[in-house]
């Protein structure tokens, strides 16, 4: 199964959302589009940081440097890294290193400075071209050896949005929620794109704030929040994150619900599980991916709870005594709306 990415519309066409996200898709479909095996990513030698390191059917090292935009200097660091990793000799076991080092670098265009400085080295540098083309509504990511000719080409798994504002009221949407968007299924797309014009047209105190490039936050200021939305590099998509009365809370009818950060998990827009996390991504994963790990990597204490230690969300249905529909995304935004304005 190909790994997902992130997308963007420019003037000319489309490329990648950021470098991080041609990088996650290189490395999650190294073997089906090089034929490499991968090896290590953003590894770190002697101050310096690889983006890939792979190795071909022979054992041959390869060293990867990708660019999402034109880059003077792609040579020399290719050159530092050469010498790095052939002082250091690390991955005895898998690298044989009487081989010579493969270099190369991708990015979607070279500079003239590029060609002189590789034709003035000793070593032996590819330049990779990278192209995102799409037809009809399909995309690939394809590679051309800007020498040889030679093309490499691969399915790139994303849905162009399709959704209309449904009030001429909601700002135009960021860029950035765009930009995470990509890699969604057309389905959970639209689940997110419905929370967020629910939220921006539930109340005009209600403000869309982008924080970095990680976070978009909904709410009146800091400190009157109603729900995030966070991206998860590992996933390459947004997580949402709603202010929902936390599960600890639910077990005691007689005491006061506390309202708390939740993150949701989703399958397109069904709510399946529910997690309070206080701030950040959490630890928090499904019982099948702590089964998916080596024990010796999991927490010592692993255990299923209510409280924000948890290492596992619960069920959504631990709402079904405050709506009918806990599974339902519309529902529990309903919620969670209605106990924001409960606190302003």
């Amino acid at each position: 199964m190909l790994a997902g990415a992130a997308l963007r519309k420019t003037g000319e066409g489309w490329e990648f959302a950021s470098e991080v996200a041609l990088e996650d898709f290189v490395w999650g479909n190294l073997q089906q589009l090089l034929g490499f095996t991968p090896l290590k990513r953003q590894y770190p030698v002697k101050g310096e940081v690889c983006d890939i390191l792979a190795l071909n059917e022979t054992r041959q090292l390869v060293i990867l440097e990708l660019k999402n935009a034109e880059d003077r200097y792609v040579v020399q660091q290719l050159t530092r890294y050469y010498d790095n990793l052939l002082d250091e000799k690390p991955f005895l076991a898998q690298i044989d290193y009487s081989q010579p080092i493969h270099l190369i670098a991708a990015a979607p265009s070279f500079h003239r400075h590029n060609l002189i400085d590789r034709k003035h080295t000793k070593l032996i540098i590819d330049f990779l071209q990278v192209t995102v083309a799409q037809i009809n509504q399909n995309f690939h990511l394809n590679l051309k050896d800007i020498d040889t000719n030679q093309t490499w080409s691969i399915p790139i798994p994303y849905q162009e949005l399709n959704f209309s504002i449904t009030s001429q009221n909601i700002p135009e949407t960021p860029q950035l929620l765009l930009d995470w968007l990509g890699a969604c299924t057309g389905e959970e797309q639209q689940a997110i794109i419905r929370l967020r014009e629910k939220i921006l047209s539930f109340d005009g105190r209600i403000k869309e704030e982008v924080e970095g490039r990680n976070t978009i936050r909904y709410g009146r200021g800091k400190t009157k929040p109603v729900a995030e939305l966070c991206y998860q590099r590992k996933i390459n998509k947004p997580v949402i994150f709603l202010w929902l009365p936390t599960p600890s809370s639910l077990l005691f009818t007689q005491r006061r619900q506390v309202i708390g950060r939740m993150r949701l998990w989703i399958d397109g827009s069904v709510v399946t599980y529910a997690g309070h996390i206080p701030e950040g991504m959490g630890r928090m994963r499904l019982e099948s991916e702590w089964n998916d790990m080596p024990r010796e990597q999991r927490p010592r204490n692993l255990y299923h709870s209510l409280s924000y230690k948890s290492f596992s969300p619960v069920s959504s249905s631990i709402y079904k005594d405050l709506i009918s529909t806990p599974n339902s995304l519309e529902s529990l935004a309903d919620l969670a709306l209605t106990k924001w304005l409960a606190r302003i």
